[in-house]
């Protein structure tokens, strides 16, 4: 009784949660449930210059500081000295929280999405150095380097990737 009792508890403090564990290091939003509290001002470490390597080839981040209500970035990769492709990225104060939404371009700059559509992350859940969107999460290691977890779908299968950046200016 007191086994059930204790399962019926920890399933129940599971359901108030506002997310999930996706994988080890990034979590999924449960529908219908608030994000946390956060401004662009304690995440404003982000900006800069980030170089990294995924993909078989070379990533980069740039990262504009705060203003405006909103963090801007610019994404390309480049394998074997040829773009693959570029995203925009921004990242916006919505509802006492932060908003992370991505545009993806081929290299001919045509879009993924259609022109109305961006790919929203809501956060999820902070801690002192990282960040938790909704399946995509950004961690600060120090100050020259940090490391983004990425879900992403491929031949029907979804996983973890993780891209680790160090700072260029």
């Amino acid at each position: 009784m007191l086994k059930n009792l204790a399962v019926f508890f920890l399933l129940s403090a599971g359901v108030s949660l506002s997310q999930t564990q996706k994988f080890e290091n990034t979590f999924s939003k449960e529908e219908g449930k608030d994000t946390p509290k956060a401004t662009l001002e304690n995440i404003k470490w982000l900006t800069g210059h980030w170089k990294g390597e995924a993909f078989g080839g070379v990533t980069e981040e740039i990262w504009s500081p705060p203003a405006g209500g909103s963090m801007m970035c610019s994404f390309r990769l480049i394998v074997k000295d040829k773009v693959e492709f570029y995203e925009l990225c921004t990242i916006t104060e919505e509802n006492n929280s932060l908003m992370l939404k991505i545009k993806h371009f081929h290299s001919d700059l045509k879009g993924w999405e259609d022109k109305n559509v961006t790919v929203d992350f809501p956060l999820v859940k902070v801690e002192p150095n990282k960040y938790y969107f909704d399946e995509f999460t950004i961690e600060k290691i120090n100050d020259n380097e940090i490391n983004m977890y990425v879900v992403i779908q491929a031949k029907g299968k979804e996983n973890e990737v993780k891209f680790n950046y160090k700072r260029v200016d």
